[in-house]
């Protein structure tokens, strides 16, 4: 993709992610790849920002005899993705404007 991908974006992506169900690192990563090109190295430090803003919890559960770390979305990062979703509609529809030549110079 040759557009830039702001932190926020990335936020946003996640915890839309782990909104439907609480996953592990490497599942959040293949999901937002499929809309943005990112690798782990990225991905990872946004999951401890976000936990650390309290967005999201974590938890260890045994899979195949190994921990996997898990990522649960908090009600404060449920209320985040909520403005994320609303200034993602206002910010759509300004490009698609803009896009479909719909701001005219006056």
């Amino acid at each position: 993709m040759i557009f830039n991908v702001t932190g926020m974006l990335l936020d946003a992506l996640v915890l839309s992610i782990v909104d439907i169900k609480d996953t592990y690192g490497y599942e959040i990563t293949q999901n937002v790849r499929k809309a943005v090109e990112v690798s782990e190295s990225t991905l990872y430090p946004v999951l401890r920002r976000l936990q650390k803003d309290m967005c999201l919890d974590v938890y260890d559960m045994e899979y195949q005899g190994r921990n996997r770390r898990y990522y649960k979305i908090t009600s404060k990062g449920k209320s985040q993705l909520s403005l994320y979703l609303e200034e993602w509609k206002i910010y759509k529809v300004n490009i698609d404007n803009v896009f479909s030549g719909g701001i005219k110079s006056e």
